[in-house]
């Protein structure tokens, strides 16, 4: 008996131990020295100045608070905070409408074709991240025939020409198009495991298309909605190489404000506030989302 308990507890450690251990690794430590770096002194030149010192008065432990007291007394960084959370909902929603009839259309398309649409949303994995930012620098660019086309189509009507590249339309057209298949996904996956019985009880009781979709498809699927939405949503909060590439200075993100704190300024203590903040953020929004999903299931 003893024996067959510890085989149980040696198969579930190997089983938990590592995912434990990868999430210990690369998330607990890191966060861990983040808090610690928040609450440090900026170095002479740069980075974080020593933990330990001395002057006359004696040994001193190099801890502050002033870097959080920085934060919350320039409504700067809150401006962008809302702006990037503005940002990353408006990805979100956009995500949502173009990835649901897109979901419906190969869950509900013969099983022989499933696997190939769904691999032509996941191929643009299959090229680097920055190839296919840069990319849209060209379409979105003053100089191509997209752009071309559209301001002789509104200067027919008498408008001025317009410039997509560097706004905020770029910047949303460059997450909406990273983010996509994160939205598609679950959806899908949640769209495929309907009863189509279902629909053709709510067809047998009087229901037309558009009650059959908002009565029975949407509130079903909303677990898919739920999972693509946090997917989507909390990656392109804290984004920053989109913003650069595509949104120049009008598109900046608290995202790039953190990278030019650790790159640029080299100030790694208030770097690491922000940093904090955005997971403490992002955390809390994941929470919210997942009580919500519980609370629809009830």
């Amino acid at each position: 008996m003893t024996s067959g308990v510890k085989q149980n507890r040696l198969h579930k450690w190997l089983i938990s131990g590592p995912p434990l251990a990868y999430l210990l690794v690369f998330f607990a430590i890191p966060v861990l020295i983040m808090v610690v770096a928040s609450f440090r002194h900026p170095g002479d030149f740069g980075g974080l100045a020593p933990l330990l010192y001395r002057d006359e008065a004696g040994a001193h432990l190099g801890l502050t608070a002033e870097n959080y007291g920085r934060f919350f007394s320039d409504f700067l960084y809150t401006r962008l905070f809302i702006k990037s959370f503005a940002y990353a909902a408006i990805t979100t929603l956009v995500c949502l409408v173009i990835a649901y009839p897109l979901s419906m259309l190969i869950a509900r398309s013969p099983k022989r074709h499933r696997d190939l649409l769904v691999l032509l949303v996941i191929l643009p994995f299959w090229s680097n991240f920055l190839i296919r930012v840069y990319a849209w620098m060209i379409i979105l660019g003053p100089q191509s025939v997209f752009v071309r086309v559209l301001n002789a189509f509104i200067g027919f009507f008498g408008f001025e020409p317009v410039s997509l590249l560097f706004t905020p339309f770029a910047v949303i057209v460059g997450l909406v198009y990273v983010h996509l298949p994160f939205m598609v996904l679950p959806l899908y996956a949640n769209l495929e495991k309907h009863d189509a019985a279902l629909l053709d009880a709510a067809q047998d009781l009087g229901a037309n298309a558009w009650q059959r979709f908002w009565r029975v498809t949407f509130p079903l699927s909303m677990p898919g909605v739920y999972a693509g939405a946090a997917l989507v949503f909390i990656p392109a909060l804290g984004i920053f190489a989109i913003p650069d590439i595509l949104g120049g200075t009008e598109g900046i993100m608290i995202g790039n404000v953190i990278k030019q704190q650790f790159l640029d300024t080299r100030d790694w203590p208030f770097g690491s506030v922000l940093s904090m903040v955005l997971t403490v953020v992002a955390v809390g929004l994941a929470a919210l989302a997942a009580w919500v999903a519980r609370r629809s299931r009830v």
